[in-house]
């Protein structure tokens, strides 16, 4: 499990790699951070996906150079028109796990909130074998998910920012005909999957705010990834 900076066409490129134990070959899965970034929580998550098997690469979005808060407007830019430096750097991400002489070739992204909406942005486009958007926010430029790879979607009942909107992808998938497992979890909300470990204090507001860490839930979440990641990755 280490930091690299891996190659794309504007010069390499920070993020987070972690390689599964043994000898592979092993499918790659693209990590996509949340709002809060490249945080300790998001390495945990992309250590547990070589943990079980997969070439896991997080790719550190807002460390592109130059001041942080421009990284992060541009970030939520790239978001909103499905182009620019953070979709090139996902793509980028993509390409050197599918070229990786350790994988099997086979690419799937996995992304958390403003993560989420990258994966959701990106699975029509036929670069990602299977997507895994969790809470994923909105593309305002909304992605046409009935030519999606397959997807495994999960959203909280309490999450205020996506109301309504794992039925929409329930129904786009399906109108589709592409494989899919989209659930919403009853009385969670937004970041669910997410233990950022804050101190208790600001745990308080974050449940009062409907954004908390849910473990049942987000086991519940981690079964169903996995068993659909084996079957369109390893399978």
């Amino acid at each position: 499990m280490v930091d690299i900076d891996y190659p794309s066409a504007d010069g390499p490129l920070p993020g987070y790699l972690a390689i599964p134990d043994g000898a592979g070959p092993w499918p790659g899965v693209v990590v996509l951070q949340d709002a809060l970034g490249l945080t300790a929580d998001l390495k945990r998550i992309t250590d547990r996906f070589a943990a079980h098997g997969y070439l896991a690469l997080a790719p550190a979005l807002y460390r592109r150079g130059g001041a942080r808060i421009r990284c992060v407007v541009s970030t939520f830019r790239s978001l909103a028109a499905g182009a620019g430096p953070a979709v090139d750097a996902i793509l980028a991400a993509r390409d050197h796990l599918a070229a990786e002489p350790r994988g099997t070739g086979k690419v799937g992204s996995v992304g958390f909130c403003l993560g989420g909406g990258f994966c959701l942005q990106l699975a029509p486009r036929g670069v990602f074998d299977a997507a895994a958007p969790n809470y994923g926010m909105d593309p305002w430029n909304e992605p046409d998910l009935t030519r999606s790879c397959p997807m495994v979607a999960s959203y909280g009942s309490r999450d205020l920012m996506l109301r309504g909107a794992a039925p929409r992808v329930e129904a786009d998938l399906a109108a589709g005909e592409v494989p899919h497992d989209v659930k919403e979890y009853p009385g969670v909300g937004h970041g669910f999957m997410n233990d950022w470990g804050y101190p208790p204090v600001v745990q308080f507001v974050e449940r009062i705010a409907g954004l908390s860490y849910s473990q049942s839930e987000a086991e519940d979440a981690w079964t169903r990834i996995l068993a659909f990641f084996d079957d369109h990755l390893k399978g």
